[in-house]
């Protein structure tokens, strides 16, 4: 039960919104003293929405450097706000309630969604707050170190490129396209970024991980789950000793599927897959060496993108739907014909209808009824198919045309071409890390990595907030063909203006 009255909870998320304006563009930093942590984690299954497979969390780590103060807090969710479970004044009345009891600055509470499809408590605020301030309670010195792990077995990207220049993408709100009108796919983040924490004896304190990838395969009893991040969380606790807490920052996984998403000859279990990117963190956490390291920066800043205006690819992709509508001719097969013929005309090409014998009887006497039926049939059957083609296109089509009227109902309500974004930047001793409120593509999250000066650089997107996709704008070059680029509010432009802003932060870090 939320338990912040009206008036007080107005007051707070009003003090919070005043405080973090005035920090816009603030450094802080720690050059000498200690480095203090603490962590907690609070259980927010809604355990009343159906059968509970494994537990959701919120978890926080809470960071101290001389007068810097910092929180980092995970949350088996789909994200901060706008979608799922977890509303708008979900953010501003954490940090207001974590200022006043805390003592940390709205600006220095980051919070990362996993984009686990999970479904949380009603009152994840609370307990968000509950979490941060047993983790402040509980502070120790630490030690420091980065790392990198590598995966490559979970994951895949779910953007198809076709022969004809387009770009779909697998999803199971509609079909893939033909095997022979694929001819790419596009790439994937193989890198795990860590930061290990040691208490001053040497067990492990905590493990923060970073890593790009939906995690949304689910579990064969369909019941609430914290999905591949749950269980890879739980193969990194359960190895590096009972008070260790593993936190997951989900990276730009924005066209980053489980692998083997449409499998349909398999149930659908994310375990296989979290046990191997978990063990995959292990084995980089075992390989970092900790060290003693004061330094604990903050940078938090607003940047406005431009919003793009979906009214004219809206009125394209009605035509196409009205189009594809009327390509659907009739044909003489139903769906019990096709698939008989199917299986007939595939398993004999030469002698489909009948055993061969027959054939060659009536060629013998100079008929060839049996021909004539084949060629027929094997009309019929394209024709078949190519309705089938069309209503599996019609499918995308009607399905991203849902997602752009959405969004163009977006602008409207907005009155706005344009939307404020929060990015953050912190460095932790060597590793530095920056924030995006969106779904962030792979490619942006490379395209960072590389143009960063600090060799260990992460990116995480789903951070304070949500703002739909934040595809490339060469992604947003197939608008309408694709989720990415349909559930985006962004325009073309934003790519550049953020990539320069995140290497300005980075740069200056």
């Amino acid at each position: 039960m939320n338990v912040f009255p009206n008036v007080r909870f107005l007051s707070l998320v009003f003090l919070s919104v005043l405080y973090f304006h005035c920090c816009d563009a603030m450094m802080e930093s720690a050059d000498g003293g200690e480095l203090m942590a603490g962590v907690a984690k609070v259980d927010i299954t809604d355990r009343e929405a159906g059968p509970v497979n494994d537990p959701l969390y919120v978890k926080a780590l809470v960071l101290q450097s001389g007068q810097t103060k910092f929180a980092i807090v995970t949350v088996d969710a789909v994200a901060i706000g706008e979608i799922g479970h977890i509303s708008n004044e979900y953010l501003p009345a954490v940090r207001a309630a974590v200022k006043g009891q805390v003592g940390i600055p709205p600006a220095n509470v980051m919070i990362n969604a996993s984009h686990c499809h999970g479904v949380v408590c009603a009152d994840v605020a609370d307990r968000t707050v509950q979490a941060i301030e047993q983790a402040a309670s509980h502070l120790v010195p630490v030690k420091i170190g980065t790392g990198s792990g590598h995966e490559d077995r979970v994951m895949e990207n779910r953007r198809l490129f076709l022969n004809d220049g387009t770009e779909v993408d697998v999803r199971h709100a509609y079909s893939l396209p033909p095997d022979e009108a694929v001819a790419k796919v596009g790439p994937v983040d193989t890198q795990i970024g860590v930061l290990r924490l040691d208490r001053m004896d040497g067990s492990i304190l905590s493990v923060v991980y970073n890593f790009a990838c939906h995690p949304i395969q689910g579990v064969p009893s369909g019941a609430n789950t914290a999905d591949m991040i749950g269980f890879a969380s739980k193969v990194i606790e359960e190895n590096t000793g009972d008070e260790t807490l593993a936190l997951f920052l989900q990276g730009c996984g924005g066209d980053i599927n489980p692998v083997m998403y449409k499998d349909v000859e398999h149930p659908r279990d994310a375990e296989p897959l979290g046990n191997l990117l978990g063990l995959s963190t292990l084995r980089a956490v075992r390989e970092i060496e900790c060290k003693e390291d004061s330094r604990l920066v903050v940078r938090n800043q607003q940047l406005t993108l431009p919003r793009r205006d979906p009214t004219a690819r809206i009125f394209e992709m009605e035509k196409e739907q009205k189009r594809l509508l009327n390509s659907l001719n009739g044909t003489s097969l139903d769906l019990k014909a096709f698939l008989a013929l199917t299986v007939k005309y595939n398993l004999s090409e030469q002698f489909p209808s009948y055993a061969s014998h027959r054939y060659l009887h009536d060629e013998q006497l100079g008929r060839d009824d049996f021909r004539k039926l084949d060629a027929l049939n094997r009309k019929n059957l394209q024709a078949y198919i190519r309705n089938i083609h069309a209503m599996e296109e019609l499918t995308r089509v009607n399905t991203n045309l849902r997602l752009l009227r959405k969004h163009q109902r977006g602008l409207i309500d907005s009155g706005k071409r344009t939307v404020d974004v929060e990015l953050t930047t912190v460095r932790i001793g060597d590793l530095v890390l920056t924030t995006f409120p969106g779904e962030l593509t792979v490619q942006i999250g490379l395209n960072i990595k590389k143009a960063s000066p600090h060799p260990q650089t992460l990116v995480a997107g789903y951070t304070n907030g949500y703002i739909y996709y934040a595809p490339t704008a060469k992604q947003l070059e197939n608008f309408g063909g694709a989720q990415e680029d349909s559930d985006c509010i962004l325009a073309p432009e934003w790519q550049a203006l953020y990539e320069a802003k995140a290497a300005e932060m980075l740069q200056g870090i």
